[in-house]
């Protein structure tokens, strides 16, 4: 008995410890949005001070005031709501085309396709070819540039397709029997039975295009064009107190620069930040997905 209460005793002790460990790492994580939004909703004064910590210190929406009444970011959220929703449309849709037939054991050249595949995932052409095929293309400065180029990534493809292979054969020959062709069967049997890789992957791509930054940054040249990641970049980079403005007659004093940045961190997390908890089953089943088979 003695032994069994030290195992007890010892696994006990390690779970505490693991649990002060997870705590201590969550509060690590959560403590500078914390933070961000105190000093988005703190007066000038107490930025300036450096009084501001976890909560608010003369609370003021003088610069989530600025912001909207600005419209910058409004605009660059509308952009980037096109380009995640349009985006993500065409990455499921050529992802799924390019998945289903790999998919098939007896597809005559599959596995030098699945080799010409897996080798763009390997190596790449570089920014500047890239950048010089895009400018050919006539594509810069339209969605496009940053559309064509990413409709699918080859890791989401794989993780597609060993779904695919996962599924029962039966089924599919059940409906060729009955006089199904291929899309019937994909459209009407395959994809209803793929929907939780089908979420996962839509999720893993909206994700990806919300955050785009680097592309935008290149291609795109209108400021009206802009997406919101460039945008937040360049009001953290470019904001400054003669930029600072209110419609109703706030002092310039009751906003800084820092209480800026900070409401435009915030504004633009918050969407994907409110979405995510709901959807977080479904970014941890589709890593579960690509692990299982490959």
């Amino acid at each position: 008995m003695q032994p069994e209460r030290k195992r007890l005793s010892v696994s006990s002790a390690g779970h505490w410890v693991n649990n002060i460990f997870l705590a201590l790492c969550a509060a690590a994580t959560v403590f500078p949005f914390i933070n961000i939004i105190a000093v988005s909703l703190s007066g000038s004064r107490a930025i300036s001070a450096g009084e501001v910590f976890l909560w608010p210190v003369e609370f003021n929406i003088a610069a989530y005031r600025n912001l909207i009444e600005d419209g910058q970011l409004i605009v660059a959220m509308k952009n980037t709501v096109l380009i995640t929703v349009v985006g993500t449309l065409l990455n499921m849709v050529f992802t799924t085309l390019a998945a289903y037939p790999l998919s098939k054991p007896g597809l005559r050249g599959r596995s030098v396709m699945l080799q010409a595949v897996l080798f763009t995932m390997l190596f790449g052409g570089g920014m500047i070819p890239h950048f010089l095929l895009i400018n050919t293309l006539g594509l810069v400065n339209t969605y496009w540039a940053i559309w064509l180029p990413a409709l699918i990534s080859v890791y989401n493809m794989f993780v597609m397709k060993s779904f695919f292979e996962g599924l029962p054969a039966e089924i599919e020959e059940s409906a060729a029997m009955d006089g199904a062709n291929e899309w019937v069967v994909l459209l009407r049997i395959i994809l209803p039975l793929s929907m939780p890789v089908i979420a996962a992957l839509t999720l893993f791509y909206a994700v990806g295009w919300w955050n785009s930054y680097m592309n935008v940054l290149i291609y795109i040249r209108s400021t009206d064009k802009m997406s919101l990641m460039v945008k937040l970049y360049q009001m953290i980079d470019l904001v400054s107190p003669e930029m600072l403005r209110s419609g109703e007659g706030v002092a310039q004093q009751t906003i800084t620069p820092e209480g800026i940045r900070a409401a435009a961190i915030v504004f633009s997390i918050t969407p994907i930040l409110c979405v995510y908890p709901f959807l977080q089953r479904h970014f941890i089943k589709g890593v579960l997905l690509g692990s299982v088979k490959g």
